[in-house]
């Protein structure tokens, strides 16, 4: 049993704030000494994610004043955590023991070679795009395209940025970060593993022509453990900050792809969008990993007075997958839209929580959920919460979650939330779970089109309707040819 000792502060410097210099006892701060125990287990991991650091970051990266600060404001707050369980409301339906269960081991870098990658469909129409390419939480400048950014943007890593930009845009946002933790035991531990730190900085006024793809690729690595021993689990980082200045325009892809069905793979991603007065910001999120991976993202977005944030949200692959999308709307006359695709297949989990603030009057807000579980075993979860503060007056808000069941014992759990604390406000939600609906297969059937045909034409629209609002064509014509697949595969269509 490990010893617990209370500490009045914590040590200064790259020193892990639960642990003595002798490495021999962990240490807590007082007060929390007295109201509960330290999660050892979480403790444990962060040790390991700050021994990958120490070990195979490279002087540039431990010594980075930037990623030192961030480790640090997270590790602090990572005493405070606890690793999530189901008797948490915010994971009642969404069991993370099987990682607890786990072997976790923090990658390395100088690990596993990059397989070549593929970026066809990714380009826009014109075949131009901005790309950064993240490989096993690290900035890869090989991969990466940067070519023909405007002068005054900076796209990619930390460790290269301008000092300039450093302290306009960057210092201070990473000085609040342990703020934005808020006692999430995932998002601490990026922030004590992040190897890198992307960045997208557009100045005052500047509309971005070309789009930005951010690719987070983890490469395959075989479980080499026998059934009696746990699970390996390769683990990485990244993160990714984006500040649209002042009547600024950026359009956002962030695409999750690697590992396979054999490899057990976790991506804890973090990323922070930073949306100031007038700026507007279109965010397209595709998660296609392997289906023994785990992605776990946590999306905070700030917007100021009329800004404007769209982000299109489809999650098509891994094992587990869940999202938590934190929005707060930080000014007046300001626009927020939702929308998100989960599909859940074989042993599949796909999570939704989301969370949108609104302060300020004439605030617009929509959210549209949509859910297909396919397969008896697959499991749709999904948590929105949209609370409309008292000043909040003349908002427009809307949410709506709909679901598809195709399969015997197919589970969602829906749980659509619009908390209203003003008067003067137009406020709608709604949910529905069902399979088909018996009056459009009708419909088809009475104008000749056989059951199966019709029935393939309706699953595939259901979820076509929230991808085709992703920005780019090429990108939307090549998920819905994913989907299609998918649902081939398991005989949804």
């Amino acid at each position: 049993m490990e010893c617990l000792q209370a500490a009045s502060s914590f040590p200064l410097g790259f020193r892990r704030p639960w642990q003595s210099r002798s490495r021999a006892r962990i240490t807590a701060p007082r007060a929390l000494a007295v109201e509960s125990r330290p999660d050892f287990f979480l403790l444990e991991l962060a040790e390991k994610l700050e021994d990958s650091v120490s070990k195979g970051a490279g002087e540039e990266r431990r010594s980075n004043l930037v990623l030192k600060a961030l480790r640090d404001g997270s590790a602090e707050v990572a005493v405070t955590c606890k690793w999530p369980s189901s008797k948490d409301e915010a994971y009642r339906f969404t069991n993370v023991k099987f990682l607890k269960d786990s072997e976790i081991q923090p990658l390395i870098i100088g690990g596993d070679e990059v397989e070549s990658l593929s970026f066809e469909g990714m380009e826009d129409e014109e075949g131009e795009s901005i790309r950064l390419v993240f490989v096993d939480g690290i900035l890869s400048p090989e991969l990466s395209k940067v070519e023909g950014v405007p002068p005054e943007v900076y796209v990619g890593s930390i460790l290269a940025a301008p000092d300039e930009k450093l302290q306009k845009y960057v210092v201070p946002r990473i000085s609040q970060a342990s703020t934005l933790i808020d006692k999430d035991a995932f998002v601490s531990l990026n922030g004590i593993g992040a190897l890198d730190l992307g960045v997208v900085l557009v100045p005052k006024d500047l509309k971005l022509e070309k789009p930005i793809h951010v690719v987070y690729y983890s490469t395959p690595r075989k479980n080499l453990k026998n059934q009696l021993e746990p699970q390996v689990v390769s683990m990485t980082n990244p993160r990714l900050l984006v500040v649209a200045s002042e009547g600024a325009t950026v359009h956002l892809v962030e695409e999750f792809r690697g590992g396979t069905e054999e490899s057990s793979h976790w991506t804890n991603s973090v990323c922070e969008i930073v949306i100031e007065s007038g700026a507007s910001v279109s965010h397209d999120l595709i998660q296609t990993q392997g289906r023994s991976s785990v992605s776990m993202k946590k999306t905070y977005v700030s917007q100021e007075k009329a800004s404007s944030y769209k982000c299109v949200d489809v999650e098509l692959g891994s094992k587990l997958s869940r999202h938590n999308l934190h929005i707060e709307q930080l000014g007046s006359d300001t626009k927020t839209e939702m929308l998100t695709f989960l599909l859940c297949g074989r042993d599949q989990v796909q999570d939704l929580h989301s969370r949108l603030i609104l302060n300020h009057p004439r605030g617009y807000a929509r959210q549209l959920q949509k859910c297909i579980v396919m397969n008896s075993t697959g499991h749709g979860v999904f948590d929105g919460n949209i609370r409309v503060n008292r000043d909040a007056q003349q908002t427009d808000a809307g949410q709506l979650s709909r679901s598809l069941l195709l399969a015997p014992r197919a589970t969602v759990n829906a749980k659509p939330s619009l908390q209203i604390n003003a008067d003067d406000v137009k406020c709608t939600h709604g949910v529905a779970i069902s399979d088909l609906d018996e009056d459009q297969l009708f419909y088809f059937r009475a104008r000749g089109i056989d059951a199966q045909t019709a029935r393939s034409a309706l699953v595939f629209s259901f979820g076509a309707e929230v991808i085709e609002k992703l920005e780019s064509k090429t990108m939307q014509k090549s998920v819905e040819e994913l989907l299609k697949s998918l649902l081939l595969r398991e005989g949804a269509i």
